[in-house]
């Protein structure tokens, strides 16, 4: 009986490991629909020095942070790479969006069972909350979404550590979706030169 028991168990247990909680399901749901956001960000850094802006995205593939002034900082992405622009040191680097966490919020398709995974769901400061790291590099940093549930499922604020540890978050606000977005703010332009920055 015991021997039955074991092999059921062997047979049933996998599915279960499988099976998707009712909130990832949610979650994989809101960015399959999510084409364009525009919103106001905080930006709160290690040291806890906040920042704010503008954020907007056009999914797939393309963001971009938009500091207040007196930063002349700059964050875009056109599809293909992100570009960091930092406006003390007048410099610019930038990297493929899929070499960076960006990539998570950019791609096509968002699987939480695939090259990401949901290492815990937890509900706490109102907000339903996600920590999702890379299957194959979980040491490698996470993120932690978090989604205001009522009166409509919405991302509200993502926590980003990086493999030293090092944490720094995004709380959105006055969050507007669905909204056409002019194609320039996803061009990177030198500010040095004419253009939109």
């Amino acid at each position: 009986m015991k021997q039955i028991l074991l092999t059921f168990l062997m047979l049933f247990l996998p599915s279960l490991a499988f099976a998707k909680a009712p909130e990832i399901t949610r979650a994989e749901s809101y960015f399959a629909n999510l084409k364009t956001v525009q919103a106001r960000f905080i930006q709160t850094a290690p040291d806890g020095k906040q920042l704010r802006g503008d954020f907007y995205l056009s999914r797939p593939g393309k963001l971009r942070f938009q500091y207040d002034a007196p930063s002349q900082d700059f964050v875009v992405a056109d599809g293909l790479f992100i570009y960091f622009y930092d406006g003390e040191l007048k410099q610019q680097s930038n990297a493929p969006i899929s070499q960076t966490l960006a990539d998570f919020l950019l791609r096509k398709d968002i699987a939480l069972d695939d090259d990401l995974k949901v290492t815990r769901v937890m509900r706490g400061g109102g907000l339903l909350q996600m920590n999702v790291v890379q299957a194959a590099q979980p040491g490698a940093g996470s993120i932690t979404l978090g989604f205001v549930e009522t009166p409509s499922f919405q991302l509200k604020k993502w926590r980003v550590k990086d493999a030293q540890g090092m944490i720094t978050e995004i709380e959105l606000y006055d969050v507007q979706s669905g909204v056409k977005l002019n194609s320039d703010l996803f061009v990177y332009r030198d500010p040095e030169r004419k253009g939109l920055n």
